[in-house]
């Protein structure tokens, strides 16, 4: 069973870690921080600049005491592979423009549209992409490990024929917010490297950085950098999420249901009904107060 960093294809990982679209090796990329060192001091104090945050608090949510990520910013002390993947990851760029490109010369509205995150697959005995399954007891551990390929061995397999070439994930789902799609059933997603390529109003699952696993239709708010998230039972409010709290998204494909279609569209008309009602009294209110 093999396991490894990628954004588009299966790569026996016991030779090879593809870690973006460098597909820098765990052999090669000291080499690049080593070249490239006082770029990637820069660009991670450009990065927390523009996205005002912290040393301390970075050094906090990447799990470094602060006189390290000071040595990184001062380019004293190398990152080792794992943290750079982790460092790109949390400030959701590439390991390209990390490593190899002067990051306050990039457009930041630019920097949306390129690679969403580093994604960690695992493939079988013939090299083919596993389907993993992420219930609703593996979410919280899928939110710290889901890039690494120790920890997605671990979770359940699952093949689905017919699918077009492709990385998928399942997720199982809970809640009536996309009914008839029931809580309990089992969401597959197409996985997506660049919010650019989101369609607006389609289904996707969104990985959010401390919400967990959502499953949602999709508008990207450009000049926002947001993405607003609508549920299909009218019952729940519109809202918004930062691009920066997005770990990944995963384009709606198909899902397997447990219950009764039928009871299911009926609590979702019932759900509708009470909506309607409740708007009605609000507007009776104001009337009256009126």
């Amino acid at each position: 069973m093999g396991g490894c960093l990628s954004s588009w294809h299966p790569i026996p990982c016991n030779t090879f870690t593809y870690l973006g679209p460098g597909k820098y090796s765990r052999k090669i990329i000291p080499n690049f921080v080593e070249k490239s060192g006082i770029m990637l001091g820069d660009n991670l104090k450009y990065l927390r600049e523009i996205k005002k945050i912290s040393q301390q608090q970075a050094a906090i949510d990447l799990g470094l005491p602060r006189t390290t990520l000071g040595d990184y910013e001062r380019n004293h002390t190398e990152p080792s592979v794992d943290m750079l993947a982790k460092i790109a990851r949390y400030f959701n760029v590439g390991l390209d423009d990390l490593l190899l490109h002067k990051m306050d010369q990039i457009d930041p509205s630019r920097l949306a549209d390129r690679d969403l995150k580093i994604l960690a697959i695992t493939v079988d005995s013939q090299n083919r992409q596993n389907i993993e399954l992420v219930d609703t007891k593996a979410e919280a551990g899928y939110l710290e490990a889901f890039q690494d390929p120790q920890y997605l061995r671990q979770l359940p397999r699952m093949y689905i024929p017919k699918l077009p070439q492709g990385s998928y994930r399942a997720f199982e789902i809970r809640g009536d917010s996309m009914l008839p799609i029931e809580s309990g059933s089992l969401v597959i997603g197409q996985y997506v490297e660049k919010i650019n390529e989101i369609k607006n109003d389609h289904l996707y699952i969104l990985i959010h950085k401390t919400e967990g696993v959502v499953f949602k239709r999709l508008k990207v708010l450009k000049e926002k950098k947001e993405i607003q998230l609508t549920s299909d039972n009218p019952a729940y409010e519109a809202y918004t999420v930062p691009f920066g709290q997005i770990g990944e998204i995963w384009q709606y494909k198909a899902h397997l249901g447990f219950g009764d279609p039928k009871l299911a569209l009926d609590r979702l008309a019932d759900e509708r009904i009470t909506d309607i009602q409740k708007k009605v009294n609000q507007i009776y209110k104001k009337t009256i107060k009126s």
